[in-house]
C-alpha cells in the first residue's frame, strides 16, 4: 500500500465521513533539541514532520484554529515530494507526555492508610468501639437507644417570689338569713317606731319608781356600808397589784434577775464550761451526797470505757504476736486512746427548734459571743428567719433575738465596730443590727438601695483594706455574694451604698467536637451570669479572692479587674458551697461541693491536688483549724469529720454521725480552745470537745507541701 495514500472512511451511501483531526500543528514551530543514543537532531526534516503530524497530537499548541485541513494536505504533499531514502531510514525519537487528569466523580474511601496523619486517632477510636462491643452483652448499663450519652447534673433556674399562702373560708346560710337580708329595708322603719314607743314606756316606769322609792329607803343604810367596805378592799388590792408590777418591771430588778440567772447557769454548767476552757474540773466539798455519787459514777463509767479499750488493744497485740515490734512501741500502743468528739452542750431553745442553722460567726473582740443564723436553703421550705446572739455564760437562752421577715442565709460581726452584726437573707436583703442595743429593729437596711441583690445572699464578710491603700478606701468593707451573680462591696454612709466587685459570667461549653462530628449548636442561656455561692479573700493580700459558683467552677479574681478572671479551677461537678484559704500555707485552699467531694488546690494549678470523698452525701461546709496547717473539719449531711493530713489523706481521723432525723449543715472552730461547733437542721448548735487528737501543731508555710508531695509522687 502506498504510504502517501491518505486513509478515508466512507459510509454505506458513499459519503466521506473521515474524522477531522482535533489538533493542527504549525510546521514552522521550532522543535527543541533531542538526543537519542549517539545521534542528535537539531531540526526535523520533512519526513520527520510528516510522521509527527500523523502520530503525535500535542494539545495547547499555537495555531490550533489557524491551520485548516486543506493546508495540512498541501504541506503534506510538498513534504512527501522532498523526502529521500536516507530520510526515511533515519531514526526518529518520539516522547509521550501525560496531560492533566480531570476527575468527573470522586468518592472518598472509608479505608485509611497506616502512614496517614489520622491513622493513630482512627485506630484509637476503633479500639474503643471494640471494647464497647465486648462489654455490651449482659451489661446493665447498656440501653437500647438511638444514642447513649453521659448526662450531667441537671440545673434548675427558679423564679423567686414570696410564698403564696392559701386559706379556705366557708359559712352556713339558712333560708331565714336570706329572707332577713332581703327584707332589711322593711325592718328598719319598724325599729324606729319601736324607739318612739320606748319613750312612753320609760315615762310610765318612772312613775312606778317614785311609788317604790319610799319602800327601799329603809334598806339604803345597810347596803351603803357593805359597798364602802368592798370599794376600800378593791382599792387596796389594785394598789398592791400596781406596786408588784412596778417592782417586776423596774430596771434594777431586771438587772438582779440577769445576774442571778448567770450565777445559776455557771453552777449548772461548771464542769462542761471548765472542759471547754481546758481547765481542771473542781469538785466543791460542800456538795450533797447525791452530786458526789453522780460524779463518782461518771468517773467510773469513763474508767470502764478506758479499760475496755485497753483490753481490746491487748487482745489485738496478742493476736499479732510479732516479736520484731520494739517494747517501747508496744507500750505506746497500749497507752494511746483513739481521738473522739465529746459533746458538752447545745445552744438551743424552744424558739429555735425547727429552724435550720445556716451560718455561724464569732464576735471579733468577745470570744464568748456567738451569732447564729437560722434559715432554710430550699425555696419550698421558706419561712421567717432568726438571728440570735448566744453567750457562753448562758447556753439555754440567747442574749439577743432578731426576728427577720425572711430566712437568714449569712451573717458576720464587724471588726472596726464590734457591735454591728450584718445579716443576709434569702430574698437578697442585707440588714445591720446593733447588738448593744436592747431594741431589735435594724439600724440599716438595703431594701431601699437601687442596687440591692435580687437573689439569696449566700455569704457575708467584713473585710479590712490593706495598709497601702488610699485614705478614702481604708474603711472597713462589707462583702457579699448572691445568687444573682454579683459580688458586691457595701459602704456605710448615710445608708447602705454598694458597688460591684465582679459580675460572675457563665462559662461556655467545655465539650469539644470529634473530627467526624458536626459543630454543636450554641445553647441559649436564660441568664448570662452564674449564681455565686461563696468567696474567700487571700489571708495576706486582700486584693485577691476566690469565688465559687453554682456551675462547679472556682474563679480567682482581683479587686483591680472586674471584667475577667485571673484563673479558673475546674474539678467539681456540682455547686461549690464553700472555699477556704489555708491560714498558714497561703498557696493552698479547700473547696466542698454538692458532688460529695472535698478538694485541695494549689493556686498555681488548675487541677486539684487531692480529692477527699468519704461519703455519698452533700458536703455543706468546711473550715481549716486555727492551730494546725494539716487539720480541717467538714460537715456532711450524715456526719461531721475531722481530717488530719499529717496522719492520713484517705480517711478522717474523727467521725461523728448525726441523728437520723437531723442533718449537719455548718461547722466552726472555737477560738483559743480545742472545741468544734456544729449546726444542724433541727436548730441546734452542738459544742464538741476534741479529745486525744494527736495532730501536729505545725504552722510552717511549707509543712503542708512537704507532707503532700510524697503522696503525689507515689
Amino acid at each position: 500500500m502506498d504510504k502517501n495514500y491518505a486513509v478515508r472512511v466512507f459510509d454505506d451511501e458513499g459519503k466521506d465521513v473521515t474524522p477531522h483531526p482535533l489538533f493542527h500543528s504549525d510546521p514552522d514551530t521550532a522543535v527543541p533539541r533531542r538526543t537519542c543514543g549517539n545521534s542528535s537532531i537539531s531540526k526535523p526534516n520533512a519526513s520527520t514532520m510528516e510522521f509527527m503530524l500523523d502520530e503525535i497530537v500535542e494539545p495547547g499548541s499555537q495555531g490550533d484554529t489557524a491551520v485548516s485541513l486543506s493546508d495540512v494536505q498541501v504541506r503534506r504533499e510538498e513534504i512527501e515530494e522532498q523526502l529521500t531514502e536516507e530520510d526515511l531510514d533515519r531514526r526518529v525519537d518520539i516522547y509521550l507526555t501525560e496531560t492533566e487528569t480531570i476527575w468527573m466523580l470522586d468518592m472518598p474511601s472509608v479505608v485509611a492508610s497506616v502512614e496517614s496523619e489520622d491513622a493513630g486517632r482512627i485506630l484509637e477510636r476503633n479500639k474503643i468501639y471494640v471494647d464497647i462491643c465486648k462489654n455490651r452483652p449482659g451489661n446493665d448499663r447498656f440501653v437500647e437507644k438511638m444514642m447513649q450519652t453521659i448526662n450531667g447534673a441537671a440545673k434548675n433556674k427558679e423564679v423567686q417570689c414570696d410564698k403564696i399562702v392559701m386559706e379556705d373560708k366557708g359559712m352556713v346560710v339558712t333560708s331565714w338569713d336570706l329572707y332577713d337580708s332581703f327584707n332589711v329595708s322593711e325592718t328598719e322603719p319598724t325599729s324606729k317606731g319601736e324607739a318612739t314607743n320606748g319613750k312612753s314606756s320609760t315615762s310610765h316606769m318612772t312613775k312606778k319608781h317614785d311609788q317604790t322609792a319610799s319602800v327601799t329607803s329603809a334598806r339604803g343604810n345597810i347596803t351603803s356600808v357593805t359597798t364602802l367596805e368592798s370599794a376600800a378592799l378593791a382599792r387596796i388590792h389594785e394598789g398592791e397589784k400596781n406596786r408588784l408590777e412596778a417592782i417586776l418591771t423596774s430596771e434594777n430588778f431586771q438587772q438582779d434577775l440577769f445576774f442571778m440567772e448567770r450565777v445559776l447557769m455557771e453552777n449548772i454548767f461548771q464542769p462542761k464550761l471548765a472542759a471547754y476552757r481546758q481547765f481542771p474540773v473542781l469538785i466543791d466539798p460542800a456538795v450533797t451526797s447525791d452530786n458526789v455519787s453522780t460524779v463518782v459514777a461518771v468517773k467510773e463509767a469513763k474508767q470502764e470505757e478506758h479499760d475496755k479499750g485497753k483490753k481490746d488493744k491487748e487482745a489485738q497485740k496478742e493476736a499479732l504476736n510479732d516479736p520484731s515490734i520494739p517494747s517501747d512501741l508496744n507500750e505506746a500502743l497500749e497507752e494511746t486512746v483513739p481521738p473522739s468528739l465529746e459533746q458538752l452542750w447545745s445552744y438551743t431553745c424552744d424558739l429555735t427548734k425547727g429552724h435550720n442553722v445556716s451560718s455561724m460567726a464569732w464576735s471579733k473582740v468577745n470570744p464568748d459571743l456567738l451569732a447564729v443564723g437560722y434559715g432554710a436553703f430550699d425555696f419550698k421550705e421558706q419561712k421567717k428567719g432568726l438571728a440570735c446572739c448566744w453567750s457562753l455564760k448562758n447556753p439555754m437562752w440567747p442574749e439577743r433575738i432578731f426576728q427577720c421577715e425572711h430566712g437568714v442565709t449569712a451573717l458576720d460581726f464587724s471588726m472596726a465596730s464590734p457591735n454591728l452584726l450584718a445579716v443576709g437573707m434569702y430574698n437578697g436583703t442585707i440588714t445591720i443590727y446593733n447588738v448593744r442595743s436592747c431594741t431589735t429593729t435594724a439600724i440599716l437596711n438595703s431594701r431601699d438601695s437601687s442596687a440591692r441583690h435580687t437573689g439569696p445572699v449566700w455569704q457575708l464578710k467584713w473585710l479590712e483594706q490593706d495598709r497601702d491603700t488610699a485614705d478614702d478606701d481604708k474603711r472597713e468593707r462589707l462583702i457579699s455574694i448572691s445568687a444573682d451573680g454579683r459580688l458586691t462591696k457595701w459602704l456605710i454612709q448615710k445608708g447602705l451604698d454598694c458597688t460591684d466587685l465582679m459580675k460572675i459570667k457563665r462559662a461556655g461549653s467545655m465539650k469539644k467536637n470529634l473530627p467526624c462530628e458536626k459543630e454543636r449548636k450554641s445553647v441559649v442561656l436564660i441568664s448570662r451570669q452564674a449564681a455565686g455561692m461563696c468567696f474567700d479573700f487571700h489571708p495576706k493580700d486582700t486584693n485577691f479572692y476566690l469565688a465559687g459558683t453554682e456551675e462547679g467552677l472556682i474563679h480567682k479574681c482581683s479587686c483591680s479587674y472586674d471584667q475577667q478572671f485571673l484563673e479558673t479551677y475546674k474539678g467539681h461537678k456540682g455547686p461549690v458551697y464553700k472555699v477556704a484559704w489555708n491560714p498558714f500555707s497561703t498557696d493552698m485552699f479547700l473547696s466542698c461541693s454538692a458532688d460529695w467531694t472535698i478538694m485541695l488546690w494549689h493556686q498555681n494549678s488548675q487541677m486539684p491536688i487531692l480529692t477527699f470523698s468519704s461519703t455519698t452525701t452533700v458536703v455543706h461546709d468546711i473550715m481549716w483549724s486555727p492551730k494546725s496547717v494539716f487539720t480541717f473539719a467538714a460537715a456532711n449531711e450524715s456526719r461531721v469529720e475531722i481530717w488530719d493530713l499529717s496522719v492520713s489523706i484517705l480517711d478522717p481521723v474523727i467521725t461523728r454521725f448525726a441523728n437520723p432525723e437531723a442533718k449537719f449543715t455548718s461547722v466552726l472552730f472555737a477560738k483559743n480552745t480545742d472545741c468544734l461547733l456544729v449546726g444542724d437542721s433541727r436548730g441546734e448548735v452542738s459544742v464538741f470537745e476534741l479529745q486525744n487528737l494527736a495532730a501536729s501543731s505545725s504552722t510552717k508555710v511549707d509543712a503542708l507541701s512537704d507532707v503532700i508531695s510524697p503522696a503525689l509522687t507515689t
